[in-house]
């Protein structure tokens, strides 16, 4: 079983590894961010603020109310029961199948949320609708972590969850420095939630630096997406993100699964 456990965890610091130090794209550098920069010289100053209030107005309705609307999206009982019995199975022989097996209900709700916001994103895009479609893409971003964390049996309602998803978005969405930063936040805070060590939750601030890292990100894309037929790449846009933050959600997730299960088994 130790022998299983670090295979599993040394594939989950390599996938790790290639989100926090990506190979150089030349294409992306040469040619895609020369491009940007322009772009982002045409977008107006208000614009920044108004994506960051859009952005934390939609946290708070879906952390404060909304939670039981997207749930009425999936079966969260089913999922429940499912990972129950996929538990039960990787207990019984921890092996290649039983992990794959754990794995499949996130692996194709990250393709089903992915493949949904490539249309949402595209069809509001070419209306020329950039800012109103933020309340969507925020219940897809949280449609998908729910569905990943009910996979790896975490309930996603508390307020540490909570918090630890909003830590998630601003983990799959920066870069360089930040992200590695807020990986290890991320690591540190799975940890102790996971142990029950207390640390002090302020959700209300977690939104709002969430929010920030979000307007930052996405700034330059809901600018082009309000722009008719040409904001149709908002599809891309949408999906880069969605893809981005179930990926990283499901690597999180399975992480703390794992040390949770068989961690203390392992200890040197």
């Amino acid at each position: 079983m130790d022998r299983m456990f670090m295979k599993q965890m040394k594939k989950l610091d390599r996938k790790e590894d290639n989100i926090l130090n990506p190979k150089d794209n030349p294409l992306l550098k040469n040619k895609i961010l020369p491009f940007v920069d322009k772009i982002q010289e045409k977008v107006p100053e208000k614009l920044s603020a108004a994506l960051e209030t859009a952005f934390y107005k939609s946290f708070k309705l879906f952390f404060e109310k909304g939670n039981e609307y997207i749930e009425k999206t999936y079966n969260k009982e089913d999922k429940q029961f499912e990972f129950e019995i996929n538990d039960y199975a990787i207990q019984r022989k921890f092996n290649n199948k039983s992990v794959k097996r754990l794995d499949k209900p996130a692996n194709y709700s990250n393709i089903i949320n992915t493949s949904f916001s490539v249309l949402e994103g595209s069809v509001l895009g070419a209306l020329g609708i950039g800012l109103p479609d933020i309340p969507i893409l925020i219940s897809l971003m949280i449609k998908t972590i729910n569905e990943v964390a009910l996979s790896y049996g975490f309930n996603y309602n508390t307020p540490a969850e909570k918090t630890y998803i909003l830590m998630l978005i601003r983990g799959a969405l920066t870069k360089e420095e930040q992200q590695k930063e807020a990986n290890k936040e991320i690591d540190s805070f799975g940890y102790k939630t996971d142990h029950q060590i207390y640390t002090a939750i302020d959700l209300e601030e977690q939104m709002k630096l969430t929010s920030s890292v979000l307007s930052d990100s996405l700034l330059t894309a809901k600018f082009i997406q309000g722009i008719p037929i040409v904001g149709a790449v908002g599809g891309i846009v949408n999906y880069n993100v969605i893809q981005k933050v179930g990926r990283y959600s499901k690597l999180k997730y399975k992480k703390r699964y794992l040390l949770k299960r068989f961690g203390s088994e392992n200890k040197n």
